[in-house]
């Protein structure tokens, strides 16, 4: 027995009354870098690099003259640095270039910008713009799969992150699918951990293939 989407929703808004991205941001174009930092990273680090960033580089122009070393530098403590530093300012300058120097509300503009996969953009897309929109991190996949929301895991444990996209959105209706984001992240992040998930006070472990098979027993 699965549970339902309205039931989940339900349940995970008792939990956070209003679930919203973590990371910190003053414009479309800060959360736009704020979300390719944040790959392989956490939010709390990405904020604590990003509100000395952003006090002296916050638009397109600033970054698209930065030096690669320097802003490598900078960023080190978000992890991958020599990559996100060459995205950003390949980003930057495209942004200027191709879009007059603000962020694209199109998925396959997004997708095009160096740095930005289909769950950045994704976020990007609902964030900043409020466009319907779910986004698949590693806290989403996890309590996914977890709940039986999605079986997009192999026999061998390769993980497909566009079905389990694929899935949500067919799991969830259209207009909830950015509100589902949030409070799947969320619920991943704070309570459905990967490691020693509070299974203890659960309302839905019941529906939950984990605790059937492993935390349960």
């Amino acid at each position: 027995m699965r549970i339902t989407a309205d039931k989940l929703l339900d349940y995970l808004n008792t939990l956070f009354e209003k679930p919203v991205i973590e990371l910190n941001y003053g414009s479309d174009f800060e959360l736009l870098v704020a979300v390719i930092l944040s790959a392989q990273c956490t939010d709390v680090r990405v904020n604590e690099v990003t509100k000395g960033l952003f006090a002296k580089y916050n638009t397109p122009v600033h970054f698209a003259t930065l030096d690669e070393t320097y802003l490598q530098q900078i960023i080190r403590p978000c992890g991958l640095s020599k990559t996100k530093a060459k995205n950003l300012i390949a980003t930057a300058r495209a942004l200027i270039d191709r879009h007059g120097g603000q962020v694209p509300s199109t998925l396959g503009e997004l997708v095009a910008l160096a740095g930005v996969g289909q769950k950045t953009a994704n976020v990007v897309l609902y964030a900043a713009f409020g466009l319907p929109a779910i986004a698949v991190d590693t806290h989403v996949f996890r309590v996914s799969n977890r709940l039986g929301l999605s079986a997009s895991i192999s026999k061998t444990g390769a993980k497909n992150f566009k079905k389990c996209e694929a899935d949500l959105r067919d799991f969830f209706k259209k207009e909830n699918w950015g509100q589902a984001h949030h409070l799947l992240v969320l619920f991943g992040r704070y309570y459905c951990k990967a490691v020693k998930p509070l299974c203890v006070g659960c309302k839905i472990k019941e529906y939950c293939i984990h605790y059937k098979t492993c935390a349960g027993k």
